[in-house]
């Protein structure tokens, strides 16, 4: 639970400028969960992902002898090996650790709540829509409180999932009506924020998941799901057309790819997609031991002339790792597969499974959340224990 808190918190206490230091959030989950480890310890069936965390520091070898001069060493290997790092361990600890539904539960609401106070903060704290709008259809820093668009919108995104599976598990109307409402009001936040990865991402999430649970019930509850899904519907449409008119239709521009005149924009990835090539140019080129942790960076610089970090997780580890890294992907996506499919006892899965994976594929490794929800798919979920039943002995 107080990792889950730190997850959800971390981009809230970044904007806020809460962080002793900017990766203080990674480094505190990674704490609690060694914590836990210390105490409860980890599953024998952990190898693989023990592997995998080894398979991250030959890289950081290679950048000692790849990285520029004027680049601060230690700097670059945390900013790009505290994501990894941090998945790893999220993985050791969770992985085969039974845990009940209602302790599940506790932890999806700690990892929720600091989720609502972030968009409670985003609706006091920045302008009003109107304003907001001189930027455009590009990803907008002003409705995100000053901060990256692109993780605002992930993690609103999430909020907004964990909402529709309380919605659907939790069979109380009043508690139902509020997160109905939160649903709504995170949804919208994500949506203004004109970054489309979280919003793409969070319905992916809600499908697999919903089709999953529907699926595992009965008749009588699965009537009672088709209600819900109308509902939940209903709502999310009054968001969309409400986003739209509040934009003047500058929402509905960025989700068909068109600028503010309406005009269809030649690149739906905004840049990705040459972020990605010249990734799998330094595999190509290096594909045995890769172009070291950090170098990505600075070999885009001298490629196109411009030094962005890296927005894919997957091209990164190829590019800085070579075939370890390659060998660090196939563990990452078979593991969890060949898990699910033995026991499929969790729900969640699917849908924690296509966030991890579609969220590195957007904004890599920049914050903490998808390598903790990875974790969290590898959980192995019971139902609660029953309270016995005490009878009195019969006395004569």
């Amino acid at each position: 639970m107080a990792a889950g808190y730190i997850a959800g918190a971390e981009v809230f206490y970044r904007m806020t400028g809460s962080m002793v230091f900017y990766e203080t959030g990674k480094y505190s989950v990674i704490i609690f969960l060694l914590i836990g480890m210390l105490y409860k310890g980890t599953s024998s069936k952990t190898v693989t992902y023990w592997i995998y965390l080894l398979i991250l520091f030959p890289g950081v070898v290679i950048a000692s002898f790849t990285l520029d001069y004027d680049v601060v060493f230690r700097k670059a290997i945390a900013f790009n090996l505290s994501g990894p790092v941090c998945l790893g361990i999220s993985a050791l600890y969770c992985y085969y650790k039974k845990i009940t539904k209602t302790q599940f539960s506790y932890v999806l609401l700690m990892l929720l709540l600091p989720l609502i106070a972030n968009m409670a903060y985003l609706f006091f704290y920045t302008p009003s829509l109107g304003e907001a709008l001189m930027y455009g259809t590009n990803s907008n820093f002003a409705t995100s409180g000053g901060y990256g668009p692109n993780q605002i919108s992930t993690v609103m995104g999430l909020g907004a999932f964990i909402l529709f599976t309380r919605l659907i598990l939790i069979k109380d109307k009043v508690i139902n009506l509020l997160d109905l409402i939160l649903f709504g009001l995170l949804t919208y936040r994500a949506l203004i924020t004109f970054s489309r990865g979280g919003v793409i991402t969070a319905i992916f999430c809600i499908i697999a998941f919903a089709l999953f649970y529907y699926y595992k019930q009965n008749r009588r509850e699965q009537a009672n799901l088709i209600f819900k899904f109308i509902l939940f519907a209903a709502v999310l449409t009054g968001t969309w057309v409400y986003s739209i008119i509040n934009s003047e239709g500058l929402i509905f521009n960025r989700y068909t790819n068109r600028d503010a005149a309406g005009k269809l924009e030649d690149d739906i990835t905004t840049g990705r997609t040459d972020l990605i090539i010249t990734e799998l140019q330094g595999f190509y080129h290096n594909p045995i031991i890769g172009i070291g942790v950090g170098k990505g960076k600075g070999m885009r610089s001298d490629l196109t002339g411009t030094a962005t970090a890296s927005h894919n997780e997957i091209s990164r580890l190829l590019s800085e790792h070579g075939l370890l890294g390659l060998t660090a992907v196939l563990i990452l996506i078979f593991v969890p597969i060949v898990f699910w499919v033995k026991f499929k006892n969790n729900y969640y899965f699917l849908a924690f499974l296509a966030f991890w994976f579609l969220t590195i594929n957007h904004s890599a490794m920049r914050i903490a959340l998808p390598a903790f929800v990875y974790g969290l798919a590898l959980l192995y979920i019971v139902d609660d224990k029953k309270n016995p039943v005490h009878r009195k002995r019969l006395t004569n």
